[in-house]
Formats: structure tokens, C-alpha cells, sequence
């Protein structure tokens, strides 16, 4: 691992307390090598806060599917040049980051329109987009889920 290795894992753990009321375990997350092995057949790298934010919340559904479908490692695949991780429930939308900028440590998220086909930029990081997702979803779009 590199000097910046867990730059962002204990800030994703920390969202299974923050709104599961629960304490992260290491079920919640996926072990280096499982990572390793489902991403191997990937013919681009998985950005490092992407490979964190698996080996953080992987394994908790809760979070994995609270609003939209985060991919399973194994399901990750580009298309049109950006690596897809993320999609709605009615498969309006898909996110990804392009592949060009995948060796950056947080990248760009982009949203795919899928009718269209049309890719728009998020503004924001893959951190901020999915910390500001959890956020939304938790306490703004939902408050029942909490109890």
C-alpha cells in the first residue's frame, strides 16, 4: 500500500454507526484479497477511494442499496469510456468515472442519462458525492429508515 492507503476507509466505516446504529464490523467490508479477486478480470484499476469505499461497506447491504445500487466489485464494467459503479433503481441513470482518470485517488463522478446516453459531470468527488448521497438519503429523503 502506498502512503495514502486508508485515506478515505475510516470516514466510509464510520457511516455504518452514523446511520445504522450499529458498530462497523469487519462483515460490513470487503478483505483486501476479496477485492483483489473480484476486480481482477477488470482490464482498468479501481481508484483508490472506490476500492476503500468497498473495503469499507462492501458487505452492508444497508448502505450498498440504500437509495441507489452501488456495483458489487465483480460488476464493475466501462462503458463509453467510463468505469460504471453506481445505478438508480429504475436504470434511468448510471454513474461512473472516466477511465481517464482513474489513477486519480478520488476522481470526478459523471452521470449517465442512459436514454440519451448523454454523460454530465457531478461536480464533486466520489467522496463528496457519496457522503452527500447517504446524507440526503438518510436524514433529508427518508427520515422512517432511521428508526
Amino acid at each position: 500500500m502506498d502512503s495514502m492507503s486508508d485515506m478515505f476507509l475510516e470516514k466510509f466505516r464510520s457511516l455504518v454507526p452514523l446511520y445504522l446504529e450499529d458498530d462497523w464490523q469487519n462483515e460490513d467490508g470487503l478483505t483486501a484479497s476479496e477485492l483483489a479477486e473480484a476486480t481482477a478480470s477488470l482490464a482498468v484499476p479501481v481508484p483508490l477511494v472506490l476500492r476503500e469505499f468497498y473495503m469499507a461497506l462492501g458487505g452492508c447491504e444497508d448502505l450498498m442499496e440504500a437509495y441507489h445500487y452501488f456495483f458489487d466489485p465483480d460488476e464493475l464494467e466501462v462503458e463509453d469510456g467510463y468505469l460504471l459503479f453506481l445505478e438508480d433503481e429504475e436504470e434511468k441513470y448510471v454513474w461512473g468515472f472516466r477511465t481517464d482518470q482513474l489513477d486519480v485517488p478520488d476522481p470526478i463522478v459523471y452521470r449517465r442519462q442512459n436514454a440519451r446516453g448523454t454523460w454530465k459531470s457531478e461536480e464533486g468527488t466520489f467522496s463528496e458525492y457519496v457522503l452527500d448521497m447517504f446524507t440526503w438519503v438518510f436524514e433529508e429523503l427518508s427520515p422512517e429508515l432511521n428508526n
